[in-house]
């Protein structure tokens, strides 16, 4: 039967907040407390007669302990013995974490225990550093001469300042409606195969709820079989609107930490602040450039018509012209008219849907009828440049829209196809339920035409602007269809995107909310 002062000593060591360890000198463990079990991961049965180097030392470091547990049995406790010290221990998963540890030695010769006292200071240690990697961060964004190199730069930050063996920087691409991975520091180089992706649909992985809900995540266990065993994702925000996420994955389980999240939630509001001061300075080039482009058109799409208007009124003022060449020339005058009709009309519905004062008739539709019917009102075109068109149309597809500005969009994305085909190519439209959201449906419109360049599509649907394949190929046109097309599209609380796609051509993908 036990003594009482053992069986104090067991109570003791049960409730004590700091992990006890019971060495011998040789190396032997010969006590572990509860608090040492959930510190280093090994049960108190697992971990007693165990070897203390091989059991929680990290291999690089166990000759070393080894032989100050040496130093210590022949008396010469140099600096370790009554005062904390800091030493880097191992986990049973394999991660390695700073420990605060004191140790005292009783007994004498080869019967000596080394008694420690220890606690993981990981988190003190992490909120400490946070200074420096906020310095780091401040500066790194100042000093970027792009929005990569800063994401770049933050990402290193949490890495190697940090320890995060993985962190990740995403932002939403508004053209292409993905979640895209700007920046990921992987700080000691393990295989993330099957792990890392550089772009995610909308709400899907860490990434895509963090965006999606705009609040802080927790993820245990996110990547178990590659060592990842917690995550945590904090939003980057400009102002009520989410841009996307700051991710961070840990080698150890770890509880929700509030520190943490706040100091997380710090950095990324400097990103957020970092990408508003560039979409502002991006805002002020766009201004220049619009502005440019608008001369453009005036010069292009306003002044040719009028010049062929007033030329051929000029030629109709001669009184011996026939009767056959006056109507030719009140045909020229009738399309240039025309031409400059189209183009007044489309900047009125624009600045109309951008100031919000062009009414919506909501209604329910049916999407597969109303696509029918641009498709039919185009085919002529088609047929006139011997274009195969392919329609891919469920019988019945319900939405809810204006059904006047959604054929507006329709007929707009469809003669853009047609046009920038050429002839004997193919023009292909489908629609149907959308694969991703089963609430939604997806639209598109495919050609194998002229194609846009990669690093244009961003500007695509900026008014004004024209693709150079366009503009080279001297293929007429405004700059006006696409943005009124997104427009519309963002009034119907969808999305509108160019698709990524390997050979020449364009696909324009629209999604929208399922009908009634």
């Amino acid at each position: 039967m036990r003594s009482p002062t053992l069986l104090d000593s067991d109570a003791v060591l049960a409730v004590m907040s700091e992990a006890y360890v019971a060495v011998t000198v040789g190396g032997r463990i010969v006590e572990w407390n509860p608090a040492a079990e959930a510190t280093f991961g090994w049960s108190r049965r697992e971990a007693c007669d165990s070897d203390f180097t091989g059991l929680i030392v990290p291999a690089r470091h166990r000759a070393t302990y080894a032989a100050g547990l040496k130093r210590l049995a022949a008396g010469d406790p140099g600096r370790l013995l009554q005062r904390r010290i800091q030493l880097t221990m191992a986990h049973r998963d394999g991660h390695e974490m700073p420990v605060s540890t004191m140790l005292t030695v009783t007994g004498s010769g080869t019967g000596q225990v080394v008694h420690a006292l220890a606690h993981d200071v990981s988190a003190s240690l992490r909120g400490s550093r946070f200074t420096v990697v906020e310095a780091a961060v401040s500066r790194g964004l100042a000093e970027a001469p792009n929005s990569a190199v800063a994401a770049a730069r933050v990402v290193e930050a949490l890495g190697v300042r940090m320890g995060w063996p993985v962190s990740e920087l995403w932002l939403f691409d508004e053209n292409r409606q993905m979640l895209v991975c700007t920046a990921r520091h992987n700080r000691a180089g393990r295989d993330l195969a099957g792990f890392a992706v550089d772009e995610l649909a909308p709400g899907s992985g860490l990434p895509g709820i963090v965006h999606r809900t705009g609040r802080v995540r927790w993820a245990p266990g996110i990547a178990a079989r590659i060592g990842l065993h917690a995550a945590v994702g904090v939003p980057i925000r400009s102002g009520s609107r989410v841009l996307g996420a700051l991710c961070v994955y840990g080698d150890r389980a770890e509880k929700p930490d509030a520190t943490l999240t706040s100091l997380l939630s710090g950095l990324a509001a400097h990103v957020g602040q970092y990408l508003e001061r560039r979409r502002a300075e991006e805002l002020a080039i766009d201004l220049a450039r619009t502005k440019d482009e608008f001369l453009t058109l005036v010069t292009h799409e306003l002044q040719n018509p009028l010049a062929v208007i007033l030329g051929t009124v000029a030629m109709l003022a001669d009184d011996g012209i026939e009767a056959d060449e006056r109507r030719r020339y009140l045909r020229v005058i009738g399309s240039s008219a025309e031409r400059l009709s189209l183009l007044t009309s489309d900047l009125l519905d624009l600045a109309r849907l951008e100031s919000g004062s062009l009414r919506m008739e909501m209604e329910s539709l049916d999407l597969t009828g109303l696509l029918a019917e641009s498709i039919a009102t185009s085919a002529g075109a088609a047929d006139a440049k011997d274009l195969t068109l392919r329609v891919e149309l469920p019988p019945y597809l319900p939405v809810r829209g204006d059904p006047d500005r959604l054929r507006q969009v329709a007929d707009n994305l469809l003669s853009n196809a047609v046009k920038y085909t050429p002839a004997g190519g193919t023009v292909t439209v489908s629609a149907g339920p959308d694969s991703v959201e089963p609430d939604w449906v997806s639209w598109t419109v495919t050609d194998s035409g002229i194609g846009i360049p990669a690093e244009e599509r961003p500007r695509l649907f900026r008014r004004f602007y024209r693709a150079s394949t366009a503009v080279d190929a001297r293929i007429p046109g405004t700059g006006l269809g696409l943005a009124i097309a997104r427009t519309i599209v963002e009034r119907h609380h969808g999305t509108i995107a160019v698709a990524d796609r390997a050979g020449p051509g364009t696909t324009f993908v629209i999604r929208l909310p399922y009908g009634d």
